[in-house]
């Protein structure tokens, strides 16, 4: 889900969506932005050749070459893509290319084949290996909401990571007068070091929508020490939390006995571009929600009082000792001299 503090930004999980393909005559597009690498199920067959975890067309016999158009979960700017043919050995593209393009509003998929002028090049033709994580650096500062794989002239891909940081528009946001997720991850939040995450990803406290199950948290494992464990998240824009929704669904006999949060305020620290590594040890932290025991399985409401709605860029998570939360919410205002 991660990769070098950048997100899969056509990741099914965060709505992404294979629109429109020239041709997935032996396997579906939908499978490029399914999780995992794919598999490869010895003797299944359909009846139009061999069961593919991944999008593959026909063998062309002419010049042209296959694409699939794909819109992003979340609008970004994109850093890197792989290009992964796994499973594909020698039937995988010897090419391929990536364009991007800003559109807005719902796209029908029929005008999208009229679109072609909106895409520009992100990766030019690029050469590809069979049944390899194919990486490749992007160097944009574009925008985007959706992408064109190409592949060149033929063949099967087991699935594409667009790798990049979310772009939420913020002067919509602001303009809206209402509070907004000022953490998650559609809107730039972002997980920059934890004490621990041997069970699951801290990421996953920002993820959209409810916790599907106790592995869809941020798990640590059983400490037998002093201590607890933490984690520190950059915040999507600078603001002012109002009120925290900290969710411990699923987690049942093993949710931390008590957890507070606490705020940092770091010029230039919130939204892309901020500290990669998160803020250094001479940062000074702020009590935002004191401890507070927690329950299992249950939706906790946490108001910040009024003295303490100060302007964050950054927040720390303590949980005392150790366990899971599901998902992490800070209701908030982006701050109006920074929109």
């Amino acid at each position: 889900m991660m990769h070098e503090n950048l997100i899969d930004l056509a990741s099914a999980r965060l709505g992404g969506k294979a629109l429109l393909a020239s041709d997935e005559f032996f396997a579906p597009k939908e499978n490029l932005l399914a999780p995992g690498r794919g598999e490869f199920i010895e003797g299944k067959y359909t009846d139009r050749g061999k069961w593919m975890d991944g999008w593959e067309t026909r063998r062309r016999r002419d010049s042209g070459y296959d694409w699939c158009v794909i819109q992003l979960g979340i609008p970004g700017a994109i850093r890197a893509i792989t290009v992964d043919t796994n499973h594909f050995r020698g039937n995988h593209p010897a090419a391929c290319s990536v364009d991007g393009a800003s559109l807005s509003g719902t796209v029908a998929r029929k005008r999208l084949r009229t679109l072609d002028r909106a895409f520009t090049e992100l990766l030019a033709r690029s050469p590809l290996t069979g049944h390899a994580e194919n990486r490749f650096t992007v160097e944009s500062h574009t925008r985007c909401t959706h992408v064109r794989l190409n592949i060149y002239p033929d063949g099967g891909v087991a699935r594409l990571r667009v790798w990049g940081e979310a772009r939420p528009d913020w002067q919509r946001i602001a303009r809206a007068g209402r509070t907004a997720d000022l953490v998650a991850l559609e809107h730039g939040g972002l997980p920059l070091a934890t004490s621990d995450q041997f069970f699951s990803e801290p990421v996953n406290l920002i993820m959209p929508g409810r916790s599907r199950d106790m592995g869809d948290g941020w798990e640590t494992r059983r400490r037998r020490g002093l201590g607890h464990d933490w984690v520190v998240l950059r915040l999507g824009r600078r603001g002012v939390i109002e009120r925290v929704d900290l969710d411990t669904t699923h987690f049942k006999g093993n949710f931390p006995e008590s957890a507070s949060l606490e705020g940092c305020d770091i010029a230039g620290g919130a939204g892309p571009g901020g500290p990669g590594g998160g803020p250094g040890d001479d940062a000074s932290w702020h009590e935002l929600v004191p401890s507070t025991t927690l329950r299992a399985d249950a939706r906790h409401r946490m108001p910040i009082a009024r003295q303490a709605r100060i302007p964050v860029t950054h927040v720390r998570l303590n949980i005392f000792p150790d366990g899971g939360v599901a998902r992490l919410r800070l209701w908030g205002r982006p701050d109006p001299l920074s929109t």
